[in-house]
């Protein structure tokens, strides 16, 4: 599949499962004003596969022959975005719908439609704006599923590469040769990997076989766009079958390098148990409709390594808060040499982890105040999901659920003192603070 034909298989409305009904209302005033306006548009992409396969698109894309300036003029509720692709935002309220022309071969730029494909020494491109018509865009695509084309003017379905028979047999497949096609775009290494988890598709052979050695062209790409990636990844609905072909694929570790050499330890049953267990919870909790906060699921992506470096930095004498504060910095500023990690997910991140500490002090005034603090109800929930490995948190957890289900008089009692000092007997004098830092929780100790 190296040529481009410009003869398509044409599926009919009475062969495909596509109805307007089905599709947003403003994509379908986006194909219909682009027709009135004389140019060419067409559903393409993950929308039309998600149709195809009786799903409910997150989104609908548009292709057309309109350029992104012409596309800007014919839609006042619109602006121009990108570089390396350029392409239409079309705003209604809070649905937007990508409008995107269609892309040409791209070696050369011979006839003014735009600038020549400007790529990398190692072949990654960095800007693609040279149009063509609705056959070359089909080629330039990613995978054959993604390269199917809805056609609203006659209710059909348009294949230039085979996207049909992929999907029917439930196959991942790059359009052209899999490696060059991976050096153009490394994120197409993720992008695989999460179709598949996404669809339960399996992964096409040849698509396959570079995954495991081309993980290294990760390194090229900027890292806001990987953090982009890695919520697609793990905030879609598959958080566990992803990490799983992640790990098969030597890809995790090259979005998160210390959680991985944390997994491969020999003791790594903790880590990969507290991390099956906060993707499953958010698997669940978008399953139900509920949201999810990456902060919440980096806490957890990152929390072995934190305690890693916490025991090292214990070893050479930091108390515990120190310790906490210096790794936490330590963790966050290796991992931006991955991905982005925006402060108003990296903060509440830290007090996630905070949080741990403080709610190892189960008596007196303070779990009182513990409760209105902002960031309670996801520690308590991290706390939780660390019990699942950790029998000393699993005790601690127990405590708060107890203590969360008592009424405000209740709350008190189980706060106060022991009760010989309520009968007159004399009070034992409290141990200096850095004494009694011992009898917190000893997960966050060097030697655990």
């Amino acid at each position: 599949m190296d040529n481009p034909s410009s003869q398509p298989t044409v599926i009919p409305r009475s062969e495909h499962i596509i109805s307007r009904d089905n599709i947003s209302p403003n994509a379908v005033k986006v194909l219909y004003r682009l027709r009135e306006a004389g140019f060419r548009g067409c559903l393409v992409g993950g929308g039309v596969r998600d149709l195809l396969l009786g799903r409910e698109p997150k989104d609908f894309d548009v292709a057309t022959d309109a350029r992104p300036e012409q596309v800007y003029k014919l839609f006042r509720n619109s602006r121009l975005i990108g570089r390396r692709f350029r392409l239409a935002h079309v705003q209604f309220d809070r649905e937007i719908v990508e409008v995107a022309t269609f892309r040409g071969r791209g070696e050369d730029s011979e006839d003014d439609a735009g600038p020549s494909v400007e790529r990398t020494a190692s072949g990654r491109i960095l800007s693609d704006n040279v149009y063509g018509g609705i056959e070359e865009d089909a080629w330039r695509r990613d995978f054959t599923v993604n390269a199917l084309y809805y056609d609203i003017d006659k209710f059909v379905v348009l294949d230039y590469v085979g996207g049909m028979a992929d999907l029917k047999a439930g196959l991942i497949r790059l359009i052209g040769d899999p490696a060059r096609r991976y050096q153009e775009d490394p994120v197409r290494l993720l992008r695989a990997v999460r179709f598949a988890a996404k669809l339960g598709f399996k992964v096409d052979p040849a698509t396959e076989a570079p995954l495991h050695r081309l993980g290294h062209l990760l390194e090229q790409i900027p890292s806001a766009r990987l953090f982009d990636e890695v919520l697609k990844l793990f905030l879609t609905g598959s958080a566990i079958q992803t990490f799983e072909l992640l790990r098969h694929y030597r890809l995790f570790g090259c979005l998160f390098p210390a959680t991985e050499r944390c997994l491969n330890h020999q003791q790594a049953h903790y880590p990969k148990t507290l991390l099956s267990q906060a993707l499953a919870n958010t698997d669940s909790r978008l399953a139900e409709g509920k949201p999810v906060n990456p902060a919440f699921l980096f806490a957890a992506l990152l929390w072995e390594p934190l305690r890693e470096r916490m025991r090292e930095l214990r070893a050479k004498g930091l108390d515990e808060t120190e310790a906490l504060q210096t790794a936490a910095d330590a963790v966050i500023q290796d991992q931006l040499r991955r991905t982005a990690l925006p402060r108003r997910y990296s903060l509440p991140m830290r007090e996630i982890w905070e949080m741990q500490q403080r709610l190892t002090t189960v008596s007196g005034k303070r779990p009182l105040r513990l409760l209105s603090h902002p960031r309670f109800r996801a520690a308590y929930d991290f706390l939780v999901l660390r019990a699942d490995a950790d029998e000393q948190a699993q005790r601690l957890a127990d405590w708060w659920t107890q203590f969360l289900a008592l009424d405000d008089a209740g709350r008190a009692r189980a706060t106060q003192p022991a009760t010989a000092a309520a009968k007159g007997k004399p009070r034992r004098r409290r141990k200096p603070r850095s004494a009694r830092k011992g009898a917190q929780d000893p997960s966050l100790h060097p030697e655990t």
